[in-house]
């Protein structure tokens, strides 16, 4: 691969990972948005006999932000392990790109 080429494909895999990034936190963000309303419901809960009919839908809804959240869970865990692979790509390519400029400064020289 010539330098050109390597330089391009090291600022994609930059823009890539920037990208990841950014899917990260709003990942993080919308999980941080979930357990604050889950917490509001346990704390509206706390007031309410345990079988009336609103402890019960609050307990669904409480049920539900938790399966949204492990699936969130699995979707930030998904996008770290694409980080993790573009980041050894892009020490592969940087070893790439620092060889091909030694040998130009060695030719060079």
């Amino acid at each position: 691969m010539g330098l050109a080429a390597s330089q391009s494909r090291y600022l994609s895999l930059t823009a890539r990972k920037n990208d990841l990034e950014l899917t990260g936190q709003q990942i993080n963000q919308s999980r941080l948005t979930l357990a604050n309303v889950q917490n509001d419901l346990y704390n509206s809960s706390t007031n309410l006999e345990p079988d009336s009919d609103e402890a019960i839908r609050i307990q669904l809804r409480i049920t539900a932000i938790q399966s949204l959240d492990k699936a969130l869970e699995l979707q930030l865990r998904r996008v770290d392990t694409q980080q993790q692979a573009v980041q050894t790509e892009l020490e592969a390519v940087k070893k790439v790109i620092d060889k091909n400029v030694e040998l130009t400064f060695k030719t060079f020289a």
